[in-house]
């Protein structure tokens, strides 16, 4: 028998889509494929596949396969939806068919209609470059919509109506004035469109 851990898996998502180490798993788990642990931290690869989703902790049709799978999708694990979203991900058809129905709709809405294989490739152009840096844009920080990540004082900030909150990994602070200038956006450019198209992504409690 293996002794137990005594620091956590790097399987937390953030923001900046940096993959970090932390005990918390959040509101949501989801994957981009097999992605191996040595000595509880990841190799080079990032993702294994274009298909990054967002899916339920809980797995109610039974899909989960543990923190370290050896032959299954590699968990990672996102604070809510806002994050998995600004991180390159999508709903999970499969485990989130209502909140993927929904998105799939804003997206058509922005875009035009699209299978998921379209849908992602649109999305892996738009979030990572080929040596596994955030693709970032700027936008004028009043007309962006609501669960949209931008970078403000250096910092990963979430909008919410006229304000910004600051994501920490436990949850978001007490909220600030959104800023009034051009600000870069974390959230993909095609996210943000289909955001903007009435996505509304469940957001923590601390939002």
């Amino acid at each position: 028998m293996c002794p137990p851990r005594t620091s956590p898996l790097q399987n937390r998502v953030l923001p900046t889509g940096e993959v970090v180490a932390d005990p918390a798993r959040g509101m949501f788990t989801g994957n981009r494929g097999i992605l191996p642990f040595t000595e509880g931290r990841l190799g080079t690869s990032r993702w294994k596949h274009q298909h990054w989703i967002i899916c339920d902790l809980t797995h109610p049709k039974g899909r989960y396969h543990g923190p370290m799978p050896a032959r299954a999708w590699t968990p990672l694990f996102f604070l809510d939806e806002a994050v998995g979203l600004a991180a390159g991900h999508r709903p999970c058809a499969y485990c989130r068919p209502d909140a993927y129905r929904r998105f799939k709709a804003a997206w058509a809405t922005a875009h035009g209609p699209m299978g998921h294989q379209d849908m992602d490739r649109l999305l892996h152009t738009s979030r990572v470059t080929r040596n596994r840096q955030q693709v970032r844009h700027s936008a004028e920080c009043s007309v962006l919509p609501d669960g949209t990540f931008i970078l403000h004082d250096n910092q990963p900030h979430l909008l919410i109506g006229n304000v910004a909150r600051r994501f920490t990994l436990k949850g978001y602070d007490a909220p600030t004035d959104r800023p009034t200038a051009i600000v870069e956006v974390l959230t993909p450019a095609p996210t943000v469109a289909t955001l903007r198209a009435g996505y509304q992504p469940e957001l923590h409690p601390s939002a």
